[in-house]
């Protein structure tokens, strides 16, 4: 009787390998069913005009992926998806196809938002996750449509956080998520979700030579979408988090090269701004190509700036209205001055 009980166990236990799914794979189904409906299918196209026979053409540029931000129609996706396009077209999980408008974009951040007039029983949005609380080491899931396969999914870990990766615009971002997941072309603008379904990043680029994955693909903290997304609805474009100054990246390399000093130097004030009312203390250029410097942003709230990018990052990460600590260089003195943070036109 004992062998036929042990007997009947390892049958349970082989039909169970044989047929069943053990608790991993459990998750990877449940996470995909509750996103793949959130995630959508962009494809663009440009017009162009044949002088010949001033005919104009109207041709496909391009695809990507996006997702459902709310129920308004709202779509976010990277800005490099859309960019350079005359039209773009958002294809919903159930088969249907509507023309997008574009609301607005933020390049420096690979952001954009386009809208579709869908019926509000066809928008699934996402759930938003706390980018802010990731760890090395922990599970993602990236669902997008590489290649124009569409909703695809695929799993790896974070590989790495607050890295720099180039940007849509020329410059970086640098709190970037790293991942193994694999990410390739079409997975732009796609989602990528911690282990409990919510999204905490969007998939924005891959490093490789060959441009296909390689085992090392990046997204945007979903905190900072947050943020841009935010005022790009509000507002139809970005209002960043500003102290009202004018820089140039070129000045700060010469400081760097000819003084050895690492900053953001103050080129010009922003009248009726925090900075002017200080006031800050702006850099005089003369005729001769000389520069007598002022005021140098060495640290804001204890974080060292190095360059504008350094700047951008942490005030992307503030709100309007906000105080943080400047530490400025002035002349062979540091001293800390608070300020608020103001919103200007980016």
């Amino acid at each position: 009787m004992k062998r036929v009980w042990i007997g009947f166990l390892f049958f349970l236990f082989f039909a169970s390998c044989a047929n069943g799914l053990n608790q991993e794979e459990k998750q990877n189904i449940a996470i995909f069913k509750k996103n793949k409906e959130s995630v959508v299918y962009i494809s663009t196209s440009s017009k162009i005009i044949d002088y010949n026979t001033l005919t104009r053409y109207t041709i496909p540029k391009g695809s990507g992926s996006g997702f459902v931000w709310d129920k308004k129609g709202h779509i976010v996706t990277n800005y490099h998806v859309i960019r350079g396009a005359n039209s773009a077209r958002v294809k919903l999980f159930n088969g249907k196809s509507y023309a997008a408008s574009l609301v607005g974009v933020y390049p420096k951040r690979d952001i954009a938002v386009l809208q579709i007039n869908a019926p509000k029983d066809e928008l699934k949005p996402v759930s938003l996750g706390n980018s802010d609380k990731l760890q090395v080491g922990q599970n993602v899931y990236v669902i997008g449509n590489p290649f124009g396969l569409s909703w695809t999914m695929t799993k790896g870990i974070v590989s790495a956080l607050h890295r720099r990766v180039p940007s849509s615009d020329g410059s970086y971002i640098s709190e970037a998520i790293q991942t193994d997941a694999a990410i390739n072309p079409g997975n732009s603008g796609g989602v990528m979700l911690d282990s409990s379904g919510k999204v905490v990043g969007v998939s924005s680029a891959i490093y490789s030579p060959i441009n296909a994955s390689v085992g090392i693909g990046f997204a945007i903290p979903i905190n900072l979408v947050k943020r841009v997304v935010t005022k790009i609805i509000l507002f139809g474009h970005y209002i960043k988090p500003s102290i009202g100054i004018e820089v140039d990246e070129r000045v700060n390399e010469y400081l760097h090269d000819v003084y050895g000093i690492n900053g953001v130097a103050v080129l010009g004030v922003i009248a009726n701004t925090p900075a002017a009312a200080i006031p800050l203390i702006p850099a005089t250029i003369y005729a001769d190509g000389t520069i007598e410097f002022g005021d140098i942003i060495v640290k804001v709230d204890g974080k060292k700036v190095n360059s504008i990018a350094d700047l951008d990052d942490i005030l992307d990460n503030k709100q309007i209205g906000d105080v943080v600590k400047l530490e400025i260089l002035r002349g062979h003195k540091r001293i800390v001055i608070p300020i608020k943070l103001v919103g200007l036109d980016e």
